[in-house]
């Protein structure tokens, strides 16, 4: 007689337990903006909307590009703790602390040069400029500690510690929400009070950070003393992969600049409605990144470990998860979009306008789930070179269909360009996917 298999199994529910308290964490953070569009919301003047937006935009362009101090973290952590090199482990998360701080002070120096040159590029009117710039002289001092977060969860999710990572996320964004309708309800602090608030939480974050890490510390062992932080060969493998990660996220933040450029070709309500749309993108994105970090986590301490078929069940299990889940809000995309978009904006033009292309945003979680998998498989196996090259090829093929779109006067045309962007950053990794496994015995002969 066959014996029946619970469902999910043992491994399923080890990748859920990775992956879940990281989606609910990935949740909280569009909370925050939301509460920071609320507290300025509703002051005497709508420019201060425009400040806190504009503000915002500035520190996500700045801080992402540093991004790679979450992502090689995370990937070179893991790798050290499936050597079981505690020392090592240690040494990562120190190196990518001290450029968060050295980065953190020079962004700190140069912030005139920064805000002058967003301002000319913005042009905001002269009300929001003034207000975005309070906003940014204050938030700015936050950045040190801003860019540690970044170590700080990267090292979290190598030891596999997504309850600390959630914990981390909601204290975090929690203290910010109290602190914003304190400093700008209670205080009448303005956009300077939710630019504080931020500063105070992303302070009392590091210090939340360094007491969730200490578990981990006294589990792996070992002395800050005996750090080799300094160490040659390694620091050189850094700035590798920092650069290469550094080059992909220019490349990916350019495809997204790339497709709200060649919106506004088509008018400003086409402009409105395709940003309403991408929204579902970001709503899929919680769910996307839960399972991509759940494979970069275990994909690394696999490829440090040398275990072949550890390799490729972390790979197996976290991607069958991951389309799971991307089929799974297609379904509520096409079933709730109508609803969604009524819940974002009340402008009549816009909303029919959002209506017709509706179908395209149903499909970006099909269509990325791939791409947003297999980068946290490539960058658990911090093999960044193919990774960054194949996101290279991906943007300069969607320019040339979007280009090809705005020649054509069609908006269905660009989002098919955008989906197929998407694709071609799953598929070109899933193409290259087995040239980073090993297949001599010596490399991952153990099972």
């Amino acid at each position: 007689m066959l014996k029946s298999r619970r469902w999910p199994g043992k491994g399923d529910r080890r990748v859920l337990a990775l992956t879940v308290p990281i989606i609910l964490s990935n949740a909280t953070v569009p909370l925050l903006g939301a509460v920071d569009t609320a507290v300025v919301g509703h002051l005497d003047s709508p420019h201060y909307i425009g400040a806190v937006a504009i503000g915002a935009l500035i520190f996500s362009y700045v801080f992402w590009s540093f991004g790679f101090l979450r992502m090689a973290t995370t990937g070179l952590a893991a790798q050290a703790a499936g050597r079981r090199d505690a020392s090592e482990v240690r040494a990562v998360f120190a190196r990518g602390a001290l450029i968060a701080i050295v980065a953190g002070l020079l962004v700190m120096v140069l912030q005139w040069p920064i805000v002058e040159l967003a301002m000319r590029l913005i042009a905001p009117s002269a009300d929001v400029e003034a207000a975005a710039r309070d906003y940014f002289h204050v938030r700015i001092w936050a950045s040190p500690a801003t860019l540690m977060q970044y170590c700080m969860l990267g090292w979290l999710l190598a030891m596999r510690d997504s309850r600390a990572v959630f914990i981390f996320q909601v204290v975090l964004n929690s203290l910010n929400v109290f602190l914003d309708i304190l400093f700008v309800q209670g205080f009448g602090w303005d956009v300077r009070g939710v630019a504080g608030a931020t500063v105070i939480a992303d302070y009392s974050g590091v210090v939340l950070g360094w007491i969730l890490m200490q578990p981990h510390l006294a589990r792996l062992g070992g002395r800050w003393r005996d750090v080799a932080l300094f160490d040659r060969d390694r620091i050189l493998r850094l700035m590798k992969v920092n650069g290469d990660i550094f080059v992909r996220t220019l490349a990916l933040t350019s495809a997204f600049a790339l497709f709200t450029t060649f919106s506004a070709r088509f008018g400003e309500v086409t402009l409105a409605a395709n940003a309403v749309l991408q929204n579902f993108l970001m709503f899929g994105s919680f769910a996307l990144d839960g399972f991509a970090h759940a494979a970069e986590t275990l994909v690394g301490q696999a490829y440090g470990a040398e275990r072949r078929k550890q390799f490729l069940w972390a790979v197996r299990k976290t991607t069958i998860w991951a389309v799971i889940s991307a089929c799974t809000m297609a379904l509520v995309f096409a079933v709730l979009g109508v609803p969604i978009i009524d819940g974002l904006t009340s402008i009549t033009e816009v909303r029919e306008a959002a209506y017709q292309y509706l179908p395209w945003a149903v499909l970006l979680p099909v269509t990325g789930v791939l791409g947003f998998q297999f980068d946290g498989v490539f960058l658990g196996a911090m093999q960044t070179r193919h990774w960054r090259n194949m996101m290279l090829c991906s943007v300069a093929l969607f320019a040339v269909f979007a280009w090809g779109a705005v020649a054509l006067q069609s908006n269905h045309a660009l989002w098919a360009a955008f989906n197929l962007f998407f694709l071609l950053r799953g598929l070109t990794l899933v193409g290259l996917f087995p040239t980073i496994i090993p297949r001599d015995a010596a490399g991952f002969g153990k099972g």
